[in-house]
């Protein structure tokens, strides 16, 4: 049996660990709120924006009525030979298995992409640090090149979702659409965690590039959280200030859609084909931008929940230590108890 003063030192230790994992979660969950209003504050801007090109599409000759042709480049859809893929992780750990998720979402998407030259853009230390123990950097690549196809990480971008700003998601959008424009890349994906609540998100993989219907998603991979996972996150959710069901913008949403359906002639400063020209790479940027808030919302989420359990299981040890520690004081007792009583008996 273990030494009662060891024991007393392993429950101080792992009392003081419960005492962290609960100061993190609190953490995470004010995190979590900031991150979701963030993502809620962003929807509306995105909405109407998506709703002002549909209007631009009934009003706007976007495909050439002789060769049926898209008049934008990003409209332009051919085989996928070289796929573009944005894989978003997190830049820390004790998120349970937030970005162990991610990456096994991304390793299945590669397997079913086989034959193809698919380059990744790796968003978070995680994901960058695996994928490139697994994959090289790109090289420059010839035009008339007929190498086999590679999986190659083309970019990195770290220390970026702390802070998530516009700008850089615009800046991402800028050099996916020059290199779409100039046929280097036939498609881009982006893998994140999609968040609507803590016990509501998926893992998904969007197609960005082509846009094949402005305002409507295309998913190509979807895998969405199990029971467990939910009854977990519920819990965790409990006592901390975290909404459960998603913030509803129905009224919001339908405000901004009339907008793309009504009948009225509106008149625009600009020509409505150059107009859409114009806003249809920042309704790219927007879309990762959007993606990488619910990203940061969902790895908050998922660090909130890891330490409700490290929390739950400190609680569990704690007990279980106690119980060992009065068990051997009692043997130890028991034990010096037998040693007098045979003493006196001995006298």
């Amino acid at each position: 049996m273990a030494n009662i003063l060891d024991i007393r030192r392993r429950i101080r230790s792992v009392t003081n660990t419960r005492q962290i994992t609960k100061a993190m979660k609190m953490v995470s969950a004010a995190k979590l709120r900031r991150a979701q209003e963030r993502a809620l504050a962003a929807r509306p801007y995105a909405r109407m924006l998506s709703n002002v090109l549909k209007s631009l599409v009934s009003r706007a000759e976007i495909y050439d009525p002789e060769t049926g042709e898209p008049r934008h480049p990003l409209l332009a859809q051919r085989p996928e030979k070289n796929i573009l893929l944005i894989v978003v992780t997190g830049d820390k750990g004790l998120a349970g298995a937030f970005n162990t998720n991610i990456l096994k979402a991304a390793t299945r998407f590669l397997e079913s992409q086989s034959g193809k030259n698919i380059e990744i853009e790796a968003i978070g230390r995680k994901g960058r640090d695996f994928l490139k123990r697994r994959f090289k950097a790109a090289q420059p690549r010839q035009a008339d090149s007929t190498d086999a196809a590679a999986t190659t990480i083309v970019g990195e971008q770290v220390g970026v979702l702390n802070k998530i700003e516009y700008p850089m998601a615009a800046e991402l959008a800028q050099r996916i659409i020059e290199r779409y424009g100039k046929e280097e890349i036939d498609a881009v994906y982006i893998l994140y965690n999609e968040f609507k609540s803590v016990i509501a998100q998926r893992l998904v993989v969007e197609q960005v590039l082509p846009i094949e219907k402005v305002g409507e998603v295309s998913v190509a991979q979807a895998e969405g959280m199990t029971l467990e996972e939910k009854e977990r996150a519920l819990e965790a959710a409990k006592g901390a200030g975290v909404s459960l069901r998603p913030t509803d913008t129905s009224a919001m949403d339908e405000a901004a859609a009339r907008f793309a359906t009504a009948p009225v002639d509106y008149i625009y400063e600009q020509p409505a084909g150059d107009l859409f020209h114009s806003l249809l790479p920042k309704y790219i940027g927007i879309q990762i931008f959007h993606a990488l808030l619910e990203s940061v919302a969902a790895e908050h989420a998922a660090r909130m929940t890891a330490m409700e359990s490290a929390t739950s299981n400190a609680t569990d040890m704690i007990s279980s230590l106690t119980l060992a520690m009065n068990r051997a004081r009692q043997a130890k007792i028991t034990n010096e108890i037998i040693e007098i009583v045979s003493g006196a008996a001995a006298l």
